[in-house]
């Protein structure tokens, strides 16, 4: 809990930093200027937008992995949209009345209290002019979405409404929702789309899921985006790297958690040595997510492990190669049997006026 709360505590202050800072690791050269500058993620619309107490990552959602030693690790960072709370929540209510012995008999710590910690977050972030009743919104692509179950989840647990772009308006830099009372205004959006179809007037001018003059509104202050605008930037898997010697420069501690050992591939050495031994290591594509493009080398064929080496051959910035990891597992039903299945963690992280 105190590794992810410092992991997160950095990455917060970086990307305050890079947006509405001075740039002093970019100046300082820990993190390489190019490197972020060349960033899918890196949104250029977001410089100068301030976030209450530098969150700009109010929701992280940081993924482990447990070794054959025990040890946590750190597989990789999730700062734009994190999913898949709503569901963890909604099996643990099942589970409690499947199997209520369970839990009579271990110390199993709840989960349900998720939606007030979230709704105290985003109600920590929200502009002054919000005073103390924010009213805040979920901005859902609709309804086709595949994580709109949690998003509508997510809306009920917290007592918000879950909106559409078409339900909010922007006029003099303030944003209001359509009501069947009035136009109300919006201090606070938890917004589950992606930065490019926010604003049609400052990103994808044929975007018909955003609002226009939504950035104009966080510019101006009267609206606090969660997450924050360009937080890509630091959860591109070339930037992992970097996060320790991050931790370190703004914290001045040493990283509680590790990471997976990773080596990038514009470094000419660490690609000429992981291109001799592929077959043994992890390729991952930089830009992907929810493991697309990734090739475990030991489970893969020869004409996998040949596309993979001409394609960091030929995009040396868009691909990382890590070691191995054996991780644990899980029984789960396969087939009608039990059988072993390799897992990750995912601990939600959340900041407002603290982390939590």
């Amino acid at each position: 809990e105190r590794a992810l709360a410092q992991r997160v505590t950095a990455l917060n202050r970086f990307l305050d930093d890079l947006y509405a800072g001075e740039q002093a690791a970019l100046n300082d050269a820990i993190v390489p200027r190019w490197l972020v500058n060349s960033s899918d993620g890196f949104v250029r619309n977001a410089f100068g937008i301030e976030v209450p107490f530098g969150a700009r990552c109010m929701i992280a959602g940081i993924d482990l992995v447990r070794g054959s030693d025990g040890s946590y690790a750190v597989l990789e960072d999730n700062l734009r949209n994190p999913s898949g709370i709503s569901y963890v929540i909604e099996n643990r209510a099942t589970m409690a009345k499947a199997f209520p012995r369970l839990f009579n008999d271990h110390t199993v710590r709840p989960v349900d209290q998720y939606g007030q910690l979230l709704r105290s977050t985003l109600e920590d972030v929200a502009p002054p002019s919000a005073g103390d009743d924010p009213n805040i919104v979920i901005l859902t692509p609709g309804m086709y979405n595949s994580a709109y179950f949690e998003h509508a989840f997510l809306a009920r647990a917290m007592g918000v409404e879950l909106v559409e772009g078409r339900d909010l308006i922007v006029d003099d830099q303030v944003v209001y929702a359509r009501t069947v009372g009035g136009l109300s205004p919006v201090d606070v959006i938890y917004r589950r789309i992606d930065d490019e179809f926010l604003d049609p007037v400052s990103f994808r001018p044929d975007s018909t899921l955003g609002v226009a003059g939504l950035l104009a509104a966080a510019r101006a202050g009267t609206v606090t985006l969660c997450n924050a605008l360009g937080n890509g930037v630091a959860d591109d898997k070339a930037f992992y790297p970097y996060v320790p010697d991050l931790i370190r420069y703004y914290l001045s501690e040493e990283p509680m958690l590790a990471n997976v050992d990773t080596y990038v591939m514009w470094d000419d050495d660490q690609r000429r040595a992981c291109l001799e031994r592929l077959d043994q290591l992890v390729i991952k594509p930089v830009a992907e997510s929810g493991g697309h493009g990734i090739v475990i080398g030991p489970h893969a064929t020869d004409e996998e492990l040949d596309g993979a080496r001409r394609q960091i051959e030929a995009d040396h910035r868009g691909w990382i190669v890590q070691e191995l990891v054996q991780l644990s597992s899980l029984p789960s039903l396969a087939d009608a049997t039990l059988a072993p299945r390799h897992l990750d963690l995912r601990p939600f992280v959340l900041t407002g006026e603290r982390t939590r």
